[in-house]
């Protein structure tokens, strides 16, 4: 079972979208677990999600993981499922609760009460992809599911034992 979620194939395209997602989230992730870029930190964050938002406490934590160490997970390639699986609930919640009653576009022009759900349904879209396929070439799930470096390129297949 272990093996079937590290499953992946070396598709180069799915290490770009698994990158890009795990560097913006990074950014957010580290926005609500450290405080960096212009983030609150672990504790006020945790306070506006429990709080105003009236989130549990445990899921809210769970949240704050989901982006921070989920993000960690998709850059390293490890455990790429899971960390996108993180990321889709985050996303469904944050849609549901924040983001719905604005509509769909982003505040681009600063018109609206709040920010619509696009950037999410993008999210959403490359989470499910990633969940499908895996996390792709140039990742540690790709090796740790018993992938070979064979002709300068990761293989599947596995040496074969001499004299045979």
């Amino acid at each position: 079972m272990f093996k079937k979620l590290l499953n992946t194939n070396d598709d180069p395209t799915l290490t770009v979208l698994r990158l890009v997602l795990g560097v913006l989230f990074f950014a957010h992730g580290a926005q609500k677990a450290l405080g960096w870029f212009g983030g609150y930190g672990y504790t006020a964050t945790m306070n506006l999600f429990t709080e105003n938002l009236h989130i549990p406490a445990v899921f809210a934590f769970l949240a704050i993981c989901a982006e921070f160490l989920g993000a960690l997970g998709l850059i390293l390639g490890l455990l790429g499922r899971v960390a996108a699986f993180g990321i889709v609930m985050n996303m469904a919640v944050a849609i549901a609760i924040v983001h719905l009653p604005n509509g769909l576009f982003m505040n681009w022009t600063g018109q609206q009460k709040g920010e619509g759900f696009e950037f999410h349904l993008l999210v959403l879209a490359i989470c499910v992809t990633l969940m499908v396929h895996g996390s792709g070439a140039w990742s540690l799930d790709r090796i740790l599911s018993g992938a070979r470096l064979a002709g300068g390129h990761w293989s599947m297949t596995r040496p074969r034992p001499t004299g045979v």
